[in-house]
């Protein structure tokens, strides 16, 4: 799967990724049943993100659906047994939830990434978008956090998510009836930026990740985006100021502050050097003890 290949129409991969300019498209790919979410599916996505971190001609990710949904939550073809699954073989336990896979793996994203919500999403079609840094919608767009209506709980690390993106009571609300959400409701409770006409779904996310890292140094939207969640879970600002400071120290000799400093003294347009792909410093250290 490269990222510098255009999807076929007829191609059968449940995940496809597409490019417009320095912008990938990661796409959910099975129309004929909603993008319903498969095993297979969760480990191309996984694959999709990996490749989109390597490149540094990619520098931001829209994530969206093929047809009229973004995705219809789990694959319900093996009926009453779709969520009777085996141990994890190595401790013997409860295998990790492949939905908190994807969601973990898009929240450590090296780009910026915005959820193209083009249809309806449910279940884990909803959850996986959580971890986005803008999600836009459809208008005609629903969203369903259906868990207890099939007898399940939150999945794919939403109740951490959740209501750090819309507050705990309208999370609450949201999971304890299960019931559908306009795309209206969903709006007007912080889940969604903005709603578009349907056919202008993915354009309008274009033009949002293009704005995110139009004359911005890769390395540097990549650390604030690591900053901006990471501090979402500080125990006080405290361990955001330490981070910062180690931040701030590291960047302050980079060959891409002294463009963006030169660059802006001389009215051009900044030409950042460094790339993702050389490695980014760990803000997150425990410090050693005394």
């Amino acid at each position: 799967m490269s990222v510098n290949a255009e999807p076929l129409v007829a191609d059968d991969r449940p995940v496809l990724i597409e490019r417009r300019g320095e912008i990938a498209i990661v796409r959910l790919h099975r129309p004929d049943r909603l993008n319903a979410f498969t095993a297979e599916m969760c480990e191309r996505i996984i694959a999709a993100f990996d490749e989109t971190d390597a490149d540094d001609t990619v520098r931001a990710v829209v994530l969206t659906g093929t047809g009229r949904a973004f995705c219809a939550g789990a694959d319900l073809a093996a009926g009453g047994d779709t969520f009777v699954l085996g141990d994890d073989p190595d401790s013997g336990g409860a295998p990790a939830d492949n939905g908190g896979r994807v969601t973990l793996r898009i929240h450590r994203s090296l780009k910026p990434v915005v959820a193209a919500i083009n249809g309806p999403a449910a279940g884990v079609g909803v959850t996986m978008t959580l971890p986005a840094d803008i999600r836009i919608a459809s208008e005609t767009a629903k969203f369903g956090f259906v868990f207890t209506r099939r007898g399940l709980v939150p999945e794919a690390c939403s109740t951490w998510f959740l209501p750090r993106v819309v507050g705990i009571s309208t999370a609450l609300e949201w999971t304890l009836n299960g019931r559908m959400v306009s795309a209206r409701a969903a709006l007007e409770g912080g889940m969604v930026r903005e709603l578009v006409p349907a056919d202008r779904v993915l354009d309008r996310a274009i033009e949002l990740a293009r704005d995110l890292v139009s004359g911005t140094a890769p390395v540097s939207v990549a650390l604030t985006r690591q900053l901006m969640w990471r501090m979402l879970g500080a125990d006080s600002p405290e361990v955001a100021h330490r981070a910062e400071s180690e931040a701030i120290y590291l960047r302050g000799v980079s060959d891409d502050v002294r463009e963006g400093v030169e660059s802006f003294l001389a009215k051009r347009d900044p030409i950042f050097p460094d790339r993702v792909s050389g490695g980014l410093p760990d803000l997150f250290e425990t410090p050693a003890g005394p």
